[in-house]
């Protein structure tokens, strides 16, 4: 079930977001609670950070940004994860098509997405559902504890194309 994250959700959002796994591939440092607040609150003041719960626990996250004017039939997907002890149960893509329902009736033709060229999991999931690569953002992310950058995958989806079985 989606909904739109509350204050009350910090720590279990901060529990999926500073996971091992999951913390290199979104956009800050590992860092304490008390520093995550101000990023947790900068999510809720956008009024577009949806949590996904199973079972009554939180079990994933998305933030759907609707660009303005003449683009705003275009979503940008981000700050998304799933829990790690839910990998491979169907979570995350039903998460995404709860998403991509929603968005769709709300007017919007195509989503698009940012992901790290090493994320080769996620990469291969957004492929399942259609995404394609549209371009690369050649040494765009950088890890505090690595040497190198990372280059960043542009992906898209037009709803036009029918969303693949993943």
């Amino acid at each position: 079930m989606r909904r739109l994250a509350e204050p009350r959700d910090i720590e279990a959002v901060y529990a999926i977001y500073s996971h091992a796994e999951v913390v290199p591939f979104l956009t800050y440092e590992p860092m304490p609670l008390t520093s995550f607040a101000d990023v947790y609150a900068e999510l809720l003041a956008s009024g577009n950070f949806h949590v996904w719960q199973v079972d009554g626990a939180i079990a994933g996250f998305y933030r759907a940004t609707r660009y303005p004017g003449r683009v705003r039939h275009v979503v940008l997907l981000g700050t998304l994860a799933v829990d790690q002890a839910r990998h491979g149960q169907g979570v995350g893509r039903a998460m995404l098509l709860d998403a991509f329902a929603r968005l769709q009736s709300e007017g919007v033709r195509r989503v698009e997405l940012f992901a790290e060229s090493d994320n080769t999991l996620a990469l291969r999931f957004y492929e399942r559902l259609g995404f394609v690569h549209e371009g690369t953002l050649r040494a765009f992310y950088k890890r505090a504890h690595e040497d190198h950058y990372v280059d960043e995958v542009v992906m898209g989806l037009l709803f036009e194309d029918p969303v693949r079985a993943a």
